[in-house]
């Protein structure tokens, strides 16, 4: 792309045409005839002579001066800016590789690196740096980052020639919004690095805050005009083809799987891992009676569809004041409802999206709003909006290597969708760890589990439920029990997978894995991609 010239060197243009200006001006003065009368005296050219000369060199100068600085910032533009991500999901790897692509069709030389791939001597080496950090949990950093966690932060580093900009990833309705970004800009501040705009933080994957990092990157990238929007991704239409009960009986939350087929009847392709995104909606009820509050008719169409339909996707308003009279100011002030993410459970060869979630209800009894819409007030037949999100960090490993696959609950779904395509790839060294309340209402998928061991696809298949008594309680004490075969598999090259529960399942089997190999050894899968979690 091309560039202008820079300041400095406008700057210098500027000077030498002063310069210009007033050395054309005394000359004009000492050669005139001595100002009044007479002929130019002898002097008066040696004067013109030296005027001259000065104004020579200290074009040179000025000249040199600006050439210098000229290839000195294309030295330094040459030296790329480093982008770095810590992601539990993917959603932040893939941030960052949107803003690299951002930064490079701008004309600047980007490094990516996973924050596990930064030491001491690349900060110290870097000038400019982004950082793209996700929080997971109650304020924990991703998985991947312990290695900079231990082996980088404790350091003594000054790092007064970083400049850095965070963007912080999070999600409000967990107690320590944002904390490991957060933590990152506090510990680079601490070190003397200067940060180059606030710390952006993002609820949620909030579009605004975005769209405001977008801006910043075009801001560095020298035309933030030309740089074309991101627009969010859209939702395809898809139907509601089954649904059922899977637990009727149990103590636990009622759980439903739910069936999901596209409308043009075009499957897409996704792989094991992967997070589908429900739009949901309100209930009709609640809308009709917001409607009825309001005083609003829900049939007038308004950008092609009616009011109610845009109120059944959008956040109600609650207070009079925020209620428009005019419908399509209403409209345009309605901010849509958050999306709804579910691990899916199958793969494109079964021709639709499975999906295995709780029934959760609030203090007063409704249901939530994704469990609710999903099992409750969406039709049979009915459209879903759905999207696909890419989780690499949930992929699985080649066919070739061992898997072990941990999870609770409703985490078998993601479990589930490793194994189908482990069937489909005919890699069948494979060991399930699944615990549960109760045997008898709880085993989800049960038939599938089953018949894959026997078909020899699941070498090890070893359940716990917690109701039902017996040696081991929950799935983190089947696994200590087995640490010896667990710490055999990983010899031989097995990745491991957990999925499920991020309080109590997930934290505990954390614990179990680095009992049986110890910090530097977990730490060592980590890094690998051996050991990958979707807890939630």
């Amino acid at each position: 792309m091309k560039r202008g010239p820079s300041r400095a060197v406008l700057g210098n243009i500027a000077v030498m045409a002063l310069l210009a200006i007033l050395a054309w001006l005394l000359l004009r003065l000492h050669l005139q005839e001595d100002w009044w009368v007479g002929a130019p005296l002898a002097s008066h050219w040696r004067w013109a002579a030296g005027s001259l000369a000065a104004y020579a060199a200290v074009c040179a100068l000025l000249g040199w001066r600006g050439r210098r600085r000229d290839d000195t910032a294309r030295a330094s533009g040459q030296a790329p800016l480093l982008l770095v991500w810590a992601s539990q999901t993917g959603f932040a790897r893939q941030l960052c590789e949107r803003s690299a692509e951002v930064l490079r069709a701008a004309g600047m030389p980007v490094r990516v690196r996973g924050l596990h791939q930064v030491d001491a001597a690349v900060l110290q080496q870097t000038s400019r740096a982004l950082l793209i950090a996700s929080t997971t949990g109650e304020g924990d950093p991703p998985d991947h980052t312990l290695p900079f966690l231990r082996r980088v932060m404790p350091q003594d580093l000054a790092l007064p020639q970083l400049h850095y900009g965070v963007l912080a990833l999070g999600d409000r309705s967990y107690g320590h919004y944002c904390a490991f970004g957060r933590q990152l800009d506090a510990w680079l501040r601490q070190h003397g690095a200067h940060p180059l705009f606030d710390t952006v933080e993002v609820d949620n994957a909030d579009p605004a805050a975005l769209r405001h990092w977008q801006q910043l990157l075009g801001q560095l990238g020298g035309n933030a005009t030309e740089l074309p929007d991101w627009a969010p991704a859209q939702y395809q239409p898809w139907q509601l083809h089954a649904r059922r009960q899977e637990n009727p009986g149990s103590p636990s939350a009622a759980t439903w799987r739910v069936s999901l087929v596209p409308v043009d009847g075009v499957l897409p392709a996704w792989q094991a891992g992967d997070v589908a995104e429900i739009g949901p909606q309100h209930s009709p009820a609640d809308v009709d009676a917001w409607l009825a509050t309001h005083a609003r008719d829900g049939a007038v169409v308004v950008e092609g569809q009616s009011l109610r339909a845009w109120l059944a996707r959008s956040h109600l308003p609650v207070l009079p004041d925020a209620v428009p009279a005019d419908d399509a100011a209403l409209v345009a002030a309605l901010k849509p409802l958050p999306h709804r993410e579910y691990s899916i459970a199958s793969m494109p060869a079964e021709g639709q999206v499975l999906l295995l979630l709780r029934r959760l209800l609030r203090p007063d009894g409704t249901p939530g709003l994704g469990s609710g819409w999903l099992c409750d007030h969406a039709a049979l037949g009915g459209r879903i909006d759905l999207r696909f999100r890419s989780n690499p960090n949930f992929h699985a490993p080649a066919p070739g290597a061992p898997l072990i696959l941990i999870g609770n609950g409703t985490g078998i779904a993601g479990l589930r969708a490793h194994l189908r395509a482990r069937v489909e790839r005919g890699a069948g060294r494979n060991w399930l760890l699944f615990g549960e309340r109760t045997a008898a209402h709880d085993f989800y998928f049960n038939d599938d589990l089953q018949r894959w061991q026997r078909d020899g696809v699941i070498e090890r298949l070893d359940t716990v439920f917690s109701r039902d008594g017996g040696e081991h309680r929950y799935v983190q004490d089947r696994l200590r029990a087995q640490r010896d075969t667990l710490r055999h598999w990983v010899r031989d090259g097995a990745t491991i997978l957990v999925c499920g529960s991020l309080q109590g399942m997930a934290p505990a089997v954390d614990a179990v894995i680095e009992q049986a190999l110890g910090r530097e050894g977990k730490e060592a899968l980590i890094v690998a991609g051996r050991y990958r979690r979707d807890v939630y």
